[in-house]
């Protein structure tokens, strides 16, 4: 339901395959990487996973799926920084790396304050300063093989066996993480962001700074998109409100929302119009279409979850099929 028109045609791009990957729900890590092996065999090429603070963790259920998997690419979006000391979390990294070399992404964030202290019961006073560093910290882990570091919040002087050449991606949100992708990361991860900010107000972001640190190339963003298979506009509206209402409980994501032009209502929900925006919805053919248009536009990649509407599982089936056939 995005309005792909205005947007200005990119130039030449990976293979469509290459550029879209399939978010699979992690909340049973059996089924998830069942689901994982199916995609894969229906010739999706990179899977992607949140990490919920209920939900089982992340890399481990990736690390199996790797076993039960040949190539498709594994990505996180995103394992939480403060919950996982960084060199914890390298040594995850090299272990998922000894598995399946170079098919794991590896995305982080800060999280929000409203899971990081009032469920962790930890502090957060500074996300992005405490990103950045936390990212200073795993590039030289995974690619110098070790750390010489005292910083603000990390003091640390360990040296690896080994190295694990995975990219580091980060949550961006806000402007000034999307200028902090830019500064230091190996890649920018979108959740929930309208298309026209991404466009208008991310990206430009992005690159900009990227340059002004004298990178050669800016870092990929790969923005999230929901996709409803369905032409029923009403329903794809409720099963829309049930998963994103939720968001407006963020103060993160209220600003970007306001900052892309959808405010909450006054009852404080998301607007229906931020909805529509969000998802793709229609028939198999209307959904490819769309994702390519979006490509077009200037997106780099994309990592689709399904709004299910009718029959979850076989609407996944569906997704999973029409990614692999891009």
């Amino acid at each position: 339901m995005t309005k792909h028109s205005d947007f200005q045609v990119s130039p030449s791009r990976r293979p469509i395959r290459e550029c879209v990957g399939l978010i699979v729900n992690g909340t049973n890590a059996a089924a998830a990487i069942k689901t994982i092996a199916a995609a894969e065999t229906a010739g999706v090429q990179q899977i992607w996973m949140t990490q919920a603070p209920w939900s089982p963790d992340v890399l481990t259920t990736l690390a199996v799926a790797a076993i039960k998997t040949s190539v498709v690419c594994l990505g996180t979006s995103i394992v939480p920084t403060y919950t996982r000391h960084p060199v914890v979390l390298a040594q995850q990294v090299l272990a998922l790396h000894d598995v399946a070399p170079g098919r794991l992404r590896l995305g982080i964030g800060p999280s929000h304050r409203v899971i990081v202290e009032d469920m962790y019961g930890l502090s957060q006073t500074t996300p992005l300063v405490h990103l950045r560093e936390y990212v200073k910290v795993l590039h030289s882990i995974l690619r110098d093989g070790k750390v010489d570091h005292h910083g603000e919040f990390f003091n640390i002087v360990i040296k690896f066996p080994r190295k694990a050449q995975t990219s580091v991606l980060i949550s961006t949100l806000g402007k000034k993480a999307f200028q902090l992708a830019g500064e230091v990361a190996d890649g920018a991860l979108s959740w929930m962001c309208p298309v026209p900010y991404l466009l208008h107000t991310g990206i430009p972001l992005l690159r900009k700074a990227a340059i002004a640190n004298g990178r050669s190339y800016p870092p990929p963003l790969v923005a999230h998109v929901a996709v409803a298979l369905s032409q029923d506009h009403d329903s794809v509206m409720v099963e829309g409100h049930k998963m994103f209402d939720m968001y407006a409980m963020f103060p993160f994501y209220v600003k970007m929302f306001a900052d892309a032009g959808f405010p909450l209502t006054s009852d404080k929900r998301v607007t229906d119009d931020l909805v529509n925006n969000i998802i793709i919805s229609g028939n198999e053919d209307t959904v490819a279409t769309s994702l390519t248009k979006l490509l077009d536009a200037g997106l780099d990649e994309l990592m689709i979850s399904l709004v299910p509407v009718i029959d979850e599982k076989y609407e996944q089936t569906q997704l999973m099929r029409l990614i692999g056939q891009l």
